[in-house]
């Protein structure tokens, strides 16, 4: 039962299997590339500087912990910050700049290492060797107290060279700037810098670089490295996160935030009670005053009147006044604190103005019933009134002093630190597991792709179907043969960059076993009958581009055919680059070009090989006009008189698509065969040669599949059917 061959997709359809094949074929090619990414990122993971996290967390509370004396109207004064609040404020310019400014951060200090692995080896332990010169290793240090720039200098990177014995050479952009001596005061640059150098345990030749950064740089850098998350809603807990290569110095400066961010609150919560302080302490001498003035008032006027007192009537009108003014006092307090947070358009403040609106008009009525008193009683009353008030504001603003001053003492904020920065063993970056499989993973992916996308883009011909499928009948497909590869020599030529391969022996003579030969033998069988229709022995053997294999298959029909008792001749019709000399060992010189320019007769070109009956003829000196020699009458009669001599004459052309000689040539001969390389020349390829000839006039009998190779991308694709016999 005979098997099927599949049929080839069409050429805007996506074979599957053909994909499928290719991924096969190139499985090694794809495998080494995962592997060099994998590696890659295996080296990365291992060389990068790790980065380390400190955590912390911190409590806000929804109250302060001990109350203010003078927060009667609390209520009124509206809620604690909510948690969102104290995230913007841990992360404003104000913490964590006074944060960058105890830690010093926008001090700058990086030690020069070996390129790509002297972090490694650092963190390695790995001390200095005898032929470091300019590099830092592990151990060595510099501790700068003091590095202070001008505005013109800030962000400039300073190279501090380490001298030996205290000594150091101090430069900016290769330009020295002088030497210093450690543990002194030094200024360079006509005093814009000012530098000392307080330890410096680095050995000779180390170089640091030392920048002083803009303020508000470091300060986005902290904050782009800082985070603050809530541990649930309303749960009041924050958590405090920040990352660093340097762990010890990720969690000082997260513990200064910490401490920052606390004594912000405890000023904050302590601010309010600040500026009552202030207020009642310019008032009370005021105060104080205008009550010595209404007691030295009230003395004189019972002076003169001789010593008059109140009625039981006029004492209680005096005792309900004094009550009254006493609560607008308290009142006026309360709405000094108001006016700092709200207008008088908000209901805090609306309800203290009406509140002190009804006590002012119970103050009138009464004001009104003294009016009704004799004259005396009326003076007496209101200058002790005044008296009365005085002594009551007095002594209220007294005890609000005192007051005032403990709770500002006693201030705690409603911020707790439940936990100090501390930094976790293992680096947060690189997750060395998830770099090395992302990185094999896009090794594999992009071989895959490439792989594919090179198959999509290379559609030469993988089949002898696809050639049919064109219009040309395929005579034989001739399998790649590793002997041959062997034979092959590469040469190149003047002007020429890549260089091409040339054969150094006859595939035929050397290996006559070969899979390849046994194909070409069953070429030499399918030209035979073939031959039995055209009017001469002249076979035309051309092909779409060069480097298709057009000479070996030349000189190997040749040698078979000779094997098989034919006397045979092969022309070397290629005047421009032909090497078929070079396969029977011989030169260039003294063949086809001087044949046909008249500087040589048949008897003088023709040379024998070693295999009996096959004869050769070399495509002579290059010509600067071959395609003129082939059109003159003297190549026509050359045709003629070999095709008298020989049983057999196979003509070597050169590729139709580069040049016409082909055409002239094929004109002549009664058989022109194409050779195609496989997985080389498209299909579009073959039907555009095809035209090129048949537009001169040259029939192509059929085509040759050269090169065919057992690939998957093939047999899955189109079917694969080579077999050996032996």
């Amino acid at each position: 039962m005979s098997q099927t061959p599949a049929t080839p997709p069409a050429d805007d359809e996506i074979d599957l299997g053909r994909l499928f094949g290719l991924l096969i074929d190139h499985k090694w090619w794809i495998i080494s590339i995962t592997a060099v990414f994998a590696i890659a990122g295996i080296a990365y993971a291992l060389l990068v500087t790790p980065v380390y996290r400190a955590d912390a967390l911190v409590q806000v509370e929804e109250k302060a912990g001990m109350s203010n004396p003078l927060e009667d109207v609390k209520s009124m004064l509206g809620e604690e910050p909510s948690t969102d609040t104290e995230v913007g404020i841990l992360r404003s310019r104000m913490v964590l700049g006074d944060a960058v400014d105890q830690e010093n951060l926008a001090l700058k200090v990086t030690p020069h290492r070996l390129p790509i692995v002297g972090d490694f080896l650092v963190r390695h332990g790995m001390e200095r060797p005898g032929f470091a010169s300019a590099s830092v290793w592990a151990g060595e240090y510099i501790n700068v107290s003091q590095f202070q720039v001008s505005q013109a200098f800030i962000g400039e990177p300073f190279e501090l060279t380490v001298l030996g014995n205290g000594r150091y050479r101090l430069a900016l952009e290769d330009r020295k700037l002088g030497e210093g001596e450690v543990g002194q005061d030094e200024t360079f640059l006509n005093g814009s810098l000012k530098i000392r150098i307080a330890e410096l345990g680095a050995g000779r030749g180390a170089t640091f670089t030392i920048s002083e950064q803009a303020r508000l740089s470091v300060i986005n850098d902290l904050r782009s490295r800082f985070n603050v998350s809530q541990q649930g809603k309303d749960s009041g807990l924050l958590d405090l996160s920040l990352t660093d290569t340097d762990p010890q110095r990720a969690s000082r400066v997260l513990d200064a935030i910490s401490d920052v961010y606390l004594t912000q609150n405890i000023q904050r919560q302590a601010a309010e009670a600040e500026k009552s302080l202030d207020f009642l302490e310019q008032q009370t001498p005021e105060v104080r005053d205008q009550l010595r003035e209404a007691e030295d008032k009230l003395n004189q006027y019972r002076t003169e009147r001789d010593s008059v007192d109140l009625s039981l009537e006029t004492q209680s009108i005096l005792d309900r006044i004094v009550g009254l003014e006493k609560q607008l006092n308290e009142l006026s307090f309360k709405e000094s604190e108001i006016s700092r947070r709200f207008t008088k358009s908000h209901p805090s403040y609306q309800a203290l103005l009406e509140k002190k609106q009804q006590l002012q008009q119970e103050r009138n009525q009464l004001e009104a019933k003294v009016d009704d008193l004799p004259e005396t009683q009326q003076q007496v009353l209101r200058m002790s009134r005044d008296v009365k008030v005085n002594q009551e504001v007095y002594v209220q603003m007294l005890n609000k002093i005192q007051e005032m001053k403990i709770a500002r003492a006693s201030t705690v904020g409603n911020v707790r630190i439940l936990d100090d920065a501390v930094v976790q063993p293992a680096p947060v970056e690189p997750k060395k597991p998830l770099i090395v499989v992302l990185a094999t993973l896009l090794g594999g992916m992009l071989s895959v792709g490439v792989v594919l996308v090179r198959g999509l883009l290379n559609r030469g011909v993988e089949s002898p179907e696809q050639i049919e499928d064109a219009g040309i009948p395929v005579y034989a497909s001739v399998p790649l043969s590793e002997e041959q590869g062997k034979l092959l020599k590469r040469v190149k030529r003047q002007n020429d960059n890549h260089g091409h391969h040339i054969s150094t022996g006859i595939l035929a003579d050397r290996a006559p076993a070969d899979m390849a030969v046994e194909s070409i033998r069953g070429l030499r069988t399918s030209l035979h009958f073939a031959m039995l229709e055209s009017g001469d022995n002249l076979i035309a053997i051309t092909g779409p581009s060069p480097g298709i294999g057009k000479s070996f298959v030349s000189i190997n029909l040749a040698a078979v055919c000779a094997q098989a008792g034919q006397k045979v001749l092969v022309v070397d019709a290629d005047m421009r680059k032909g090497h078929v000399h070079h396969a029977f060992g011989g030169k260039s010189e003294g063949g086809l070009s001087e044949l046909l320019a008249g500087k040589a007769g048949l008897e003088d070109v023709v040379r024998s090989a070693k295999i009996d009956g096959l004869d050769y003829l070399s495509r002579g000196s290059a010509p600067p006009n071959p395609s003129e020699l082939l059109m003159q009458q003297r190549f026509s009669q050359f045709l003629a008189d070999i095709r008298a001599r020989y049983d057999l004459v196979i003509i070597d052309t050169p590729p139709i698509l580069a040049v016409t000689d082909a055409a002239v040539i094929g004109k002549q001969c009664g058989t022109t065969l194409m050779v195609t390389r496989f997985q080389m020349n498209p299909v579009k390829e073959l039907e555009v040669a095809k035209r090129r000839l048949e537009t001169s006039g040259v029939v192509v009998k059929g085509a040759i599949l050269n090169a065919m190779e057992r690939k998957a991308a093939a047999s899955y694709g189109y079917g694969y059917y080579n077999y050996a016999y032996n």
